[in-house]
């Protein structure tokens, strides 16, 4: 979704009169993303800003259009991730979501993707204060849900900082494989997954060894 949306706001800020190379300036976006974190709600300001020297509002508003229009186009779910987080959810399964967003970013997109329900709890950047792989989000987590770490499974598809994140408090952790995007070879997680209905198998193998 990211690298579409960038690629759709590039394209617009050169069709409005971005003097520069579109490879050149996708590239020198992504640079920011890479230092700042892929939440960062500045991004084209600071791009402009070093690249150009001043803002060009026109340039600017050109990008931030063209980038929304293609975030939303591409902003769909995977396979299988409404029957799965509602099947949970019907086992008696809290539910809950670590965010490097802030809470306006993070709200909206559960909201249109109909997801907003499902969820008993939310954290966000802003609540934590800082990003994963920091331990303190994934405590947070722990603390809303009313958990221990070892009754918890934290799914991500970051290995450095979904999996690492959620080792440290002692939770086990799912690698997502389906949406890694970073040709992962060792992932570190518990389980591996290649599609999020994998997801109920795992709950109910967990279960079953509690219950044992």
């Amino acid at each position: 979704m990211k690298k579409e949306a960038v690629k759709a706001a590039v394209a617009s800020m050169v069709d409005a009169g971005l003097n520069m190379n579109y490879k050149d300036a996708y590239d020198a976006i992504m640079r920011v993303y890479d230092v700042e974190g892929i939440e960062y709600q500045e991004v084209f300001d600071r791009f402009l800003t070093e690249h150009c020297g001043a803002i060009d509002h026109k340039i600017l508003a050109a990008g931030v259009v063209g980038y929304r229009r293609a975030r939303d186009a591409a902003l769909v779910l995977y396979p299988h991730v409404t029957s799965t987080l509602t099947s949970l959810a019907k086992e008696g399964v809290k539910l809950g979501i670590i965010t490097d967003a802030p809470p306006k970013q993070a709200w909206l997109r559960l909201c249109y993707l109909n997801l907003h329900n499902l969820f008993d709890a939310v954290i966000t950047s802003e609540d934590s204060g800082t990003f994963k792989p920091s331990p303190r989000p994934f405590v947070l987590a722990l603390e809303a849900l009313e958990v221990e770490p070892d009754e918890a499974l934290m799914v991500g598809d970051w290995p450095d900082r979904d999996i690492v994140g959620a080792k440290s408090v002692g939770i086990r952790t799912v690698f997502a494989r389906y949406g890694d995007r970073r040709n992962t070879a060792e992932s570190g997680a518990d389980y591996e997954i290649d599609d999020i209905s994998e997801l109920i198998n795992i709950v109910d193998e967990l279960n079953r060894s509690v219950g044992s």
